[in-house]
């Protein structure tokens, strides 16, 4: 209790808008910090009222607002050296750039890049969120990965998603829009560990680009209109929201100004005092709050589910360093995401099942063919054995087994299978050509649709791969009252209730566990050097992102900006592969109905063309001679930007 007052009473200290000065601390200063606050006696807290704290900046940073509002041009594709940064947006880009230009790392500008999301497109980004990091670590020649995924409060259970007054689960959109379906919050958690473990810079250093966007502020664009439209009945339910992206009542007009002062002192706060103030401080306290006894409009008639946090949910959270996950395909070590991400054993399986076929050799509606029935395959798998590996036993190395694939391959003929397929068996001795007889199958279970991938490189040939997300635009809709970020809904995705009744299942809600995920970009090596990185945002969709953006580009022969581009469809176990416009209504399309039997349903929905995408990427290519290509979308919910340290001339 007297850790907490002494939070409580700094909290108190600190006025709501304050000036930078020049000097930012050194990670030792920084630490001591951490130690110092976190044992302050009431008398340090009433010493603290009575002088009020100055925020930090970097000394070696542009001067505030300097570069780093927004950029004068977009261009999804960039060529040059000293590194490169791809996002889907220009100011969070360059604020990654900046950072590597003064001496941070691919993990500085990772962290970077991400914060200054959390300004510039807070309905898919910021510290309210999590994500997966998949780093490549060039002086040691070794891939790790960084497990930042939020975990469900210790009061979740089962049946947490089920309606007490009918026995029947709640629908998805209804309990995607409850502070119960908030996580906790892990993003912050996983900046720090990145930086102190990999990064060069303190993580103070690397927040001052999105201090000072957030202080400045940015134009709003179409795309963030569009996102703004697809969560405003959610955002005007609570006022901390309604303040801050709707003022008007309506989403803001493209070319608004918009600052988050908020934003930006919570960030000041977390690097001078590092993520202590979230994980067992006054932000932490704020977020509890806040879930649990929401501030809501009156008669706002979407809220109605409180949210089961606490302080010690927040205290007991950690971003944990793990092994990748490990598949070859023609000729590439492809690395990845391990559980809770289902990425990377997923892409895994379908590249282990594709393996098996010339695809490049083949007609391309053949080739389409069989990337839609490995995909329905493997989501079939995915779906039965994939969830939290603390909690349940995930057969990681039988779904990433080419001699598994092998049994899995013999199922595919010469037409579609009818969706839902039944999952096959992962452990040894793989001797059966057919799946689990008697055993529940599934289509992938829903996923808020939209997240970010962010891709960095520096001149010392690092290369970070971020995904992360609040998750189902806009996330909760919930902005902490007084801190300028909006709070995850990441709890929806654990199944509300098992395939059928009885059935094992291996992502049902349970306390301290973290939800299946689709996020897990990928690093790949030839011969032991990185060639390319790809990842993507689309909740299930991710999967089959990645996994086309790589055979277009491995198989088919594009260049990777083209691989990126191209229309997407992706098979998920369902009775319907989802078809972007341009795909739907394509002579392949028609070709895979008319030969093969597959069948489509378009992409579309109430907001286009934002509803007609499932998602977007980036992605880098290493082209040797320390040259680098940074990829975006170039028209994807308004295209994305890819920047480098000194482009091509």
């Amino acid at each position: 209790m007297a850790k907490l007052a002494a939070w409580a009473g700094f909290k108190e200290a600190v006025p709501e808008h304050y000036n930078p000065v020049s000097s930012a601390p050194t990670r030792a200063e920084v630490l001591m910090r951490r130690l110092l606050a976190v044992s302050l006696t009431s008398a340090l807290a009433a010493a603290l009222a009575a002088f009020p704290l100055a925020a930090t900046a970097a000394p070696s940073q542009p001067a505030a607002g300097a570069s780093l509002t927004a950029t004068d041009t977009q261009e999804p594709v960039a060529v040059g050296s000293g590194g490169a940064v791809a996002s889907m947006d220009p100011g969070a880009s360059q604020a990654g750039i900046d950072v590597l230009k003064h001496g941070g790392n691919a993990i500085d500008a990772a962290v970077a890049t991400a914060s200054a999301l959390g300004v510039t497109i807070p309905f898919v980004a910021g510290p309210g969120g999590g994500g997966f990091m998949v780093i490549y670590l060039a002086k040691t020649h070794q891939v790790v990965t960084i497990n930042g995924r939020e975990t469900c409060p210790a009061a979740c259970t089962t049946t947490m998603f089920i309606d007490p007054t009918t026995g029947q689960p709640y629908g998805y959109d209804y309990a995607s829009d409850q502070p119960l379906a908030t996580g906790v919050p892990s993003m912050v958690a996983t900046w720090a560990r990145a930086v102190s473990l990999y990064g060069r810079q303190s993580l103070a250093a690397d927040l001052q680009p999105a201090i000072s966007i957030g202080d400045h502020g940015f134009r709003v664009n179409a795309d963030f209109q569009q996102l703004t439209e697809s969560d405003l009945p959610e955002l005007q339910a609570y006022p901390a929201s309604h303040w801050l992206l709707t003022p008007a009542g309506n989403p803001l007009p493209v070319g608004y100004l918009l600052r988050d002062p908020d934003l930006a002192r919570t960030y000041r706060l977390l690097g001078r005092y590092g993520p202590s103030y979230l994980y067992d401080g006054p932000l932490g306290q704020a977020i509890v709050q806040a879930d649990d006894h929401p501030v809501v409009t009156p008669g706002n008639g979407i809220v109605a589910l409180p949210g089961i946090m606490t302080m010690s949910d927040l205290r007991a959270y950690t971003a944990r360093v793990q092994a990748p996950t490990h598949v070859q395909y023609r000729g590439l070590d492809i690395y990845s995401m391990g559980p809770p991400s289902s990425s990377g054993s997923t892409v895994g399986e379908a590249l282990n099942i594709l393996n098996g076929y010339n695809l490049a050799a083949e007609p391309r509606a053949a080739a389409l063919f069989h990337y839609l029935e490995a995909s329905r395959l493997s989501y079939a798998d995915r779906n039965a054995y994939v969830g939290d590996p603390r909690y349940v036993s995930v057969p990681l190395a039988g779904l990433l087994s080419p001699a598994f694939a092998a049994t899995r391959r013999c199922l595919i003929g010469d037409q579609a299978a009818t969706s839902p397929v039944a999952p096959g068996d992962p452990n040894p001795p793989y001797n059966s050509c057919s799946g689990q007889p008697g055993s529940a199958a599934a289509s992938a279970s829903p996923e808020g649709s939209h997240t970010n991938n962010i891709v960095t490189a520096d001149k010392w040939g690092d290369i970070v791969a971020y995904t992360n997300t609040i998750n189902f635009f806009g996330g909760s809709g919930e902005t902490v009252p007084g801190y300028g970020f909006l709070l995850n809904n990441e709890m929806t995705d654990f199944d509300f209730v098992p395939p059928a009744s009885g059935a094992y299942d291996p992502n049902l809600p349970a306390g301290g566990k973290q939800p299946r995920s689709s996020m897990g970009p990928v690093i790949a090596f030839r011969d032991g050097k990185p060639v390319f990185s790809v990842g993507a945002a689309g909740g299930s969709t991710i999967i089959t992102t990645i996994l086309q953006i790589i055979l277009n580009h491995v198989d088919f022969g594009m260049s990777l900006p083209a691989a990126l581009a191209a229309p997407r469809v992706s098979q998920t176990n369902s009775a319907t592969s989802l078809a972007e416009p341009d795909f739907y209504n394509s002579a392949l399309a028609q070709q895979l109905t008319s030969e093969f039997g597959e069948q489509f349903s378009e992409a579309t929905g109430p907001i286009v063309p934002l509803d007609y995408y499932p998602g977007d990427a980036t992605a880098l290519q290493v082209l040797g001679g320390g040259r680098l290509e940074a990829i975006a979308e170039p028209v994807r919910l308004g295209g994305g930007s890819a920047l480098v340290v000194n482009p091509s001339r």
